[in-house]
């Protein structure tokens, strides 16, 4: 629980920075981001989500490489690279 909390702090700090994350998929596989935002607004319809996503541990970040919303799981972050300093 405290990896979770100290990760999504890293990350929230970032605001408007481009930064990567690497983490492990609910399948198991591992997913690279090398350029991925918060605070993006497109392909929103401004009504936000249905749940709480940080209760899940998951944070909806904007992956620019697919240019689409992705869910990083908190709990399974391997690398976390913010303004080129390698945090995780």
């Amino acid at each position: 629980m405290e990896k979770f909390r100290e990760t999504l702090e890293q990350i929230l700090t970032a605001e408007h920075t481009i930064f990567n994350v690497e983490y492990i998929k609910k399948d198991g596989t591992l997913r690279k981001m090398p350029s991925a935002r918060l605070h993006v607004k497109k392909d929103t319809n401004g009504k936000g989500m249905k749940y709480d996503a940080i209760e899940k541990g998951l944070l909806p970040v904007w992956d620019m490489t697919k240019n689409g919303w992705r869910m990083v799981n908190l709990k399974q972050v391997t690398k976390l690279k913010i303004k080129k300093e390698k945090l995780i």
